[in-house]
């Protein structure tokens, strides 16, 4: 019913409230009034008791409970003690680690003296030299699989390997020896990695004796300066891109071994010479040079011709994590080149970023200035003086860019005085290499410092490139222990490094014991996660590192930031707060307590925490009896076990068991119909009691079995579901038995066979009462048939039992609601009839009577919206294609109404380990990317022809083709150009009820006309019940509610510059050495071209471009 007026002025001076009491008691044009507040109150009564009786009465929910105490003779209660479990697992991983330590040690030491023993040879052929070449053959191992695979055998430097499958690995390897990778843009007969392959054979015997004493050890890898990389065990190599650009000093784990960490300002000549190829080859080397730098490390990128200033808004230096260096990444792309260059004002900007006073936290360790131009005449000796002498504590270093005949000495000279190094990029090819050997001056210190620099480091997670998945690596420099006269050499040979797989450190942890919403968690010193039950990466991006900050894989708030900051500090605790909770499938939040209790893990930068909900600190150890043991096919089934087969599904309902690994030998499918086959012929072999069985895992699926076997037996079959307008009833229960009864039910069941992997399951726990969920639909999901389509909506509650004052929680029952009988019944609890239609309509004395769900359904709106604001039901018929869609797609103005009235409050948040397809390049020019295209007005401009220009082409063709990289850039191939997804972030947005108000009766106000609306809160539900007036008007429009996940750039990061977030860095510095000989810093090499060629060259060029129009003939001949 619509109220409509001629002015609204009435209603800016009369309160809401008597607006409401005027309408509610004054009959509509159509003689119907609009249901009062006692009303509604009787009809949610009366909806509230129906739910009640029908779900309590149908899922058994009280008798489960009795049969748990009938069972209480099989099964013990067991407690967590939250610090004891805490502690326990720190001390494991310790051990585990402490391992892989020993192991890395070991390595170290041996490569040292190997090297040292080793004479170098100038001459040495290749030959010479006999190792496993792991990319000869990649190919070849990529067309075999299974049995031909594990026998194939290659070839590679007069080598035969055969290998064998480890399922450990992952891959196919060969215990006998090493395999070496050396990347693509490094020439493998030279002398430098000859010798290197050479020396390092020898720690083919250290390897083999390492997983001798350590069978557990995975990847053993060993990656060196010159950029070969040997590893234990040999396994053909599988680059991650069709063209492979692997070179072990790029990698997270050698980028943290080899140097200390690095504040680093880069400036980048943006004057106006720097244009075209030149300024291209600066855009791409900033980029790599970004991507040397790991989370330790904190920088800024500047530009500078007349003036400078930042690229980005960063106004100091930041964390180089990956956000961050995607950010510098898009803006150094739209730098431009104009004006011209003034070294001083670029210097004087880096030096001030890197000696300033701020508070803003950096790694205060190895200060960096990495200056990228085409070349200059000024050496601004006067701002090093200023600045950085005597003491030099901050290296220069320098990068002349381009093809150019300008003098590079002083750049040189930059770079020598100032203890840095001076690199030439002439070409696409050379960006790699010379954007990364800057390590090597940076590890001098380091190793000059000697033991007390051989330090183990354990890296943040990233993605193992030999398919181990998500590793941290233990890593450990190796020095050259060499003598150059009286001097002690200052390199680094490179770093060791020892694999660790994230599911081997979380099979220490305990799983199923701590309940579906009890978690173990780890932190770095960054406050990267390396365990968490939501470090979920959906697609990994192998360049990157996986950081998830704790802060964003929770709902971030005051308690888990203290939390987060002692973790960091090493410090144990224990507390218990509320807290907001995401569901599973990311559409809800609930509010619930948990305790959390952290502590570190001693010998590392780790703490491990533990997080338990308030039912979780007691549960259910199954002691069954010899008995009940006997479930061997052979024998006599008992009634409990002979349940799970198939053949019983038709009278006691479709069972689902969680895969677990209850056995060793058991085979896990995705198929639970398989998974289930392979379960049951695995029992016909071994006993629960087996060794190689989890009997804490299998006794409990088996108790758990009888239990809901019972239930089928006393309540289920007494049912006829579809008199209670039910489609089925189900019962899940932490042991991991799921059965849905009746067994054609689970032709439509699809929830994950694991429980603690299901929505229903975890808010059931969280949240008392009845669990209402329809199934998720949006704009983009395929229409519904309301006559050939059955929709259920999902009613769940938890099982829970208290004995001897322990409150468990160990199961979840509930039923199936078939749409279209439980909307008729709805249409008449909330009416004025009864269920059997007999009864009288409300009126007043006036004659007016009150509207109903069912009889006013033409003017009357009547719904149920669950606590995440998602239709469940609604008198409507039009709208039971849109139940299960986010209320504000059926009904804008009124979910934009109970949002504002505080019934829901809005949470956002970013999913940093989200998919997305990538946007395409707009490089709609003809060109490729990389190539200077001149202009019409160059070919006008005869100074251009006359400058060095063309030698510029023809130097870069020289260079490209050398470097086998003409017309290309590294990073760009041509599959990675459109369909693959790629990690991105998106905002997320859930809802969720705000306060605890019961009802709310309000008139929502347009300008023209108005709308009355009634909502109830139905106890013991997560359920709103709302009623409204139908009609809507155009002038009640509002900004629609959007529930749905939306791609983003995340928070802005600079308005995060004043808060960052707590970190601590390495507690060891290496950056001086009164040692260090800092005179090897650089010395510039390029093709000269002699005046003759070049004038040749720009003859040529004359003559094709201006024709013998413009030039006589016999001059170009």
């Amino acid at each position: 019913m619509a109220i409509c007026t001629q002015s609204c002025s009435l209603f800016c001076f009369v309160s809401i409230q008597t607006v409401l009491i005027f309408s509610l008691s004054a009959p509509g044009t159509n003689g119907f009034l609009f249901p009062q507040h006692y009303t509604m109150q009787y009809w949610a009564g009366r909806i509230e008791q129906e739910i009640d009786r029908v779900v309590r009465l149908v899922s058994g929910v009280q008798q489960i409970k009795g049969i748990y105490n009938e069972k209480r003779n099989q099964f013990e209660i067991k407690k967590n003690s939250p610090k004891e479990l805490v502690e326990k697992v720190a001390l494991d991983i310790e051990k585990l680690l402490a391992k892989k330590r020993k192991a890395l040690e070991r390595l170290a030491r041996a490569a040292e003296v190997f090297q040292r023993a080793n004479a170098w040879k100038d001459n040495i052929k290749e030959n010479e030299i006999e190792y496993y070449d792991a990319k000869a053959d990649s190919e070849y191992a990529d067309e075999f699989d299974g049995e031909e695979g594990a026998q194939m055998k290659s070839t590679s430097q007069q080598l035969q390997l055969t290998f064998v499958d480890d399922p450990n690995f992952k891959n196919q390897v060969n215990y006998s020896s090493t395999a070496v990778q050396i990347p693509t843009d490094i020439y493998k007969g030279s002398a430098v990695i000859l010798n290197e392959l050479n020396w390092t054979a020898a720690l083919e015997e250290v390897f083999i004796q390492n997983r001798n004493e350590d069978p557990s050890l995975l990847w053993q890898v060993f990656g060196s300066a010159t950029g070969v990389t040997r590893y234990y065990p040999a396994t053909p190599w599988k680059p991650p891109n069709k063209i492979d650009l692997y070179d072990v000093r790029r990698r997270p784990w050698y980028i943290q071994g080899a140097s200390s960490p690095k504040d680093m300002v880069i400036i980048v000549d943006v004057s106006g010479s720097v244009s075209g190829l030149t300024l291209r080859l600066m855009k791409t080397s900033v980029k790599q040079m970004l991507d040397t730098l790991s989370d330790d490390d904190y920088v800024n990128v500047g530009k500078f011709s007349e003036t400078a200033e930042q690229v980005s808004c960063f106004d100091h230096l930041v964390q180089a994590n990956v956000h961050n260096k995607k950010m510098f990444k898009r803006d150094v792309e739209n730098m431009m080149a104009k004006g011209t260059t003034d070294y001083k004002t670029g210097l004087e900007f880096a030096f001030n970023q890197l000696l300033n006073k701020s508070s803003a936290p950096r790694a205060n360790c190895n200060k960096i200035i990495m200056m990228f131009t085409d070349g200059g005449e000024d050496r601004v000796q006067d701002v090093f003086e200023k600045y950085n002498w005597p003491n030099k504590t901050v290296r220069v270093f320098t990068f002349s860019v381009g093809q150019h005949n300008y003098d590079v000495t002083p750049l040189q000279w930059m770079a020598c005085a100032n203890k840095g190094y001076y690199y030439e990029i002439p070409s696409m090819g050379a960006i790699r290499i010379n954007t990364q050997e800057y390590l090597d001056v940076l590890g001098r210190p380091m190793v000059l410092a000697g033991k007390k620099a051989k330090k183990v480091q354990w890296t943040n997670v990233y993605q193992d490139n030999l398919g181990l998945g998500l590793v941290v690596t233990g890593t450990m420099p190796v020095f050259n222990l060499t003598m150059e006269g009286n001097m002690q050499n200052q390199l680094l040979l490179g770093v060791m490094g020892v694999d660790i797989p994230l599911n081997e450190i979380k099979k220490l942890t305990p799983q199923y014991n701590l309940g579906a919403n009890g978690y173990m968690y780890a932190v770095d010193p960054n406050g990267y996660v390396l365990l968490h039950p939501n470090l979920r990466p959906k697609i990994i991006n192998f360049g990157e590192l996986v950081t998830l900050d704790l802060l964003d894989a929770e709902l971030e708030d005051e308690n888990k930031q203290q939390i987060r900051r002692d973790m960091i500090d090493g410090k144990p605790g224990e507390k218990r707060i509320r807290t907001l909770i995401k569901s599973i499938d990311e559409r809800y939040i609930d509010e619930s307590v948990r305790t959390y209790t952290w502590t570190p893990v001693n010998g590392t930068d780790y703490s491990l925490g533990l997080v338990l909900p308030p039912y979780s600190f007691h549960y259910i150890r199954a002691n069954l009896s010899d008995q009940i043991l006997q479930v061997q096919l052979q024998n006599n089934f008992n009634k409990d076990f002979e349940s799970l087969l198939p053949s019983s599904f038709e009278s006691e309902g479709h069972v689902f068991i969680a895969p677990r690994e209850y056995c060793k030998d058991l085979q896990l499918s995705d198929n639970n119909t398989e998974f289930l086959d392979n379960f049951i012929a695995l029992m016909e072999k071994v006993t629960p009691d087996s060794k190689q069985c989890d009997n804490f895992l299998l006794h409990n699926l088996i108790l758990d079995t009888g239990i809901i076997r019972q239930l089928v037996d006393r309540v289920w079959k007494n049912w006829d579901l579809s008199t209670y307008g039910l489609l089925a009833v189900f019962a899940a229960t932490d042991g991991g038995i799921t059965r849905v009864f009746p067994h054609k039910a689970a032709e439509d069941w699809d929830e994950n066979p694991e429980p603690f992997n299901t929505s229903y399951y975890r808010r059931s726990l969280d949240n008392p009462g009845y669990i209402f969920r329809a199934p998720y639909r949006d704009q983009n999901s395929d229409p519904l048939d309301p006559v050939n389509d059955t929709i259920g909506i999902l009613v769940s509650t938890a099982v829970d039992i208290n004995i001897n004052g322990k409150v468990l929680k160990p199961a979840v029952v509930g039923v199936k609601l078939d749409l279209e009988s439980w909307v008729e019944k709805f249409k008449i609890l909330a009416s004025n009839q009864t269920d059997n239609r007999q009864g009288s309509r409300k009126c007043g004395p006036g004659g007016a009577c009150e509207m109903d769900c069912e009889v006013n359904s033409d003017d009357l709106l009547c719904v149920l919206i669950d606590d995440g604001g998602f239709l469940v039901m609604s008198n409507q018929k039009s709208h039971w294609t849109q139940v299960g869609m986010f209320f504000s797609e059926v009904d804008s103005s009124l979910m934009n109404t109970l949002f504002n009235k505080s019934f829901y409050k809005r949470k956002e948040s970013y999913d940093y380990q989200s998919v997305c397809t990538p946007t395409p390049n707009s490089n709609t020019g003809a060109a490729r990317r990389g190539v200077f295209v001149p202009t019409i007005a160059d070919f006008l401009n005869l100074a251009w022809w006359t400058s060095a220009t063309a030698w510029s082409l023809f130097q870069q063709l020289l260079y490209g083709l050398a470097y086998n990289s003409w017309l290309s850039i590294d990073d760009v191939t041509a599959d990675d150009m459109d369909s693959r997804e790629v990690s991105c972030i998106t905002k997320q947005t859930q809802f969720y009820y705000g306060n605890r108000t019961v009802a709310y009766n309000q008139m929502i106000d347009c300008v023209n006309c108005s709308r009355l609306f009634s909502a109830q809160r139905l106890s013991n539900t997560n359920l709103l019940f709302v009623v409204a007036d139908k009609m809507m008007c155009s002038s009640c429009e509002t900004v629609k509610l959007s529930q749905s996940e939306t791609g983003s750039e995340g928070p802005h990061l600079c308005e995060q510059l004043d808060s960052p977030r707590y970190r601590r860095g390495p507690p060891t510095c290496f950056d001086y050495s009164v040692l260090e000989n800092s005179a090897d810093c650089g010395r510039g090499f390029s093709f000269k071209p002699s005046l003759g060629v070049l004038m040749s060259l720009q003859v040529l060029l004359l003559c094709l471009t201006a024709g013998p129009q413009l030039l006589p003939t016999p001059f170009c001949l």
